[in-house]
């Protein structure tokens, strides 16, 4: 299960173009935090077409943070890319974005979160999700119109969907086990002297991106959980 996360969309016409490209590839669970505007304008509605009825079900919520807890894995959208040093924004296409997220058919709750028009997403919305994807756009003109930007990310995953699974036999690690994971990593870090706290903090930053961006299985989630506690 997909959901289309919009923060603080700032304009209705936007809102109605991206429920109509969610409804082009199949995608219906479109949630926005603190809009700052109504979604059911009748610009919106207009905009958003055949997408109508992702529009009128839209659900509201104020709070990103609390939001997020309720999704097994969560994608931070950004035209503002990090660089080796910049580990937060360190992205992921498209296209490698949809060889690792579960299909739109998938029970497990992913989201894929979009930031504001006029900026997008800050640091600390990007910190809470669990990795970063991007599309590829010149240096010129980097930043892409919110609808273009989730109609092509949803396309991937749609292409993608429609092809046969081979590992879908395998079960996936859930959240808390994930979550266990990156308990037992930071003990382990808590214990080991840095130069300086922000050091500490890059590497927890890091082992979270690596483990997220792994797509582990239960059965590797549990070795990693074994060998993370024989370590401590």
């Amino acid at each position: 299960m997909t959901t289309i996360i919009l923060v603080e969309p700032e304009t209705p016409g936007n809102i109605g173009a991206v429920a109509r490209a969610m409804a082009n590839f199949g995608f219906n669970k479109l949630l926005l935090v603190n809009s700052q505007c109504n979604h059911l304008d009748e610009e919106a509605k207009n905009r958003a077409k055949a997408g109508l009825k992702v529009l009128e079900k839209a659900k509201i919520t104020k709070n990103l943070k609390q939001t997020l807890k309720q999704f097994h894995t969560t994608i931070a959208t950004t035209a503002m890319l990090g660089t080796d040093y910049n580990i937060p924004r360190s992205p992921l296409s498209p296209e490698q974005l949809a060889s690792k997220i579960p299909t739109a058919k998938s029970q497990l709750p992913t989201a894929i979160i979009f930031g504001r028009e006029s900026q997008g997403l800050s640091n600390e919305e990007v910190n809470l999700c669990d990795f970063v994807v991007t599309i590829p756009t010149p240096k010129q003109y980097p930043t892409l119109n919110l609808s273009m930007s989730v109609g092509i990310i949803l396309y991937e995953l749609s292409k993608k969907s429609n092809k046969t699974k081979t590992d879908t036999h395998f079960i996936p690690a859930s959240k808390a086990e994930k979550d266990q994971i990156m308990k037992n990593m930071n003990q382990i870090l808590n214990k080991i002297k840095f130069t300086t706290p922000t050091k500490k903090q890059t590497q927890k930053t890091i082992w979270k991106r690596i483990f997220s961006k792994a797509f582990l299985t239960k059965r590797e989630a549990f070795a990693v959980i074994g060998l993370l506690k024989k370590l401590k």
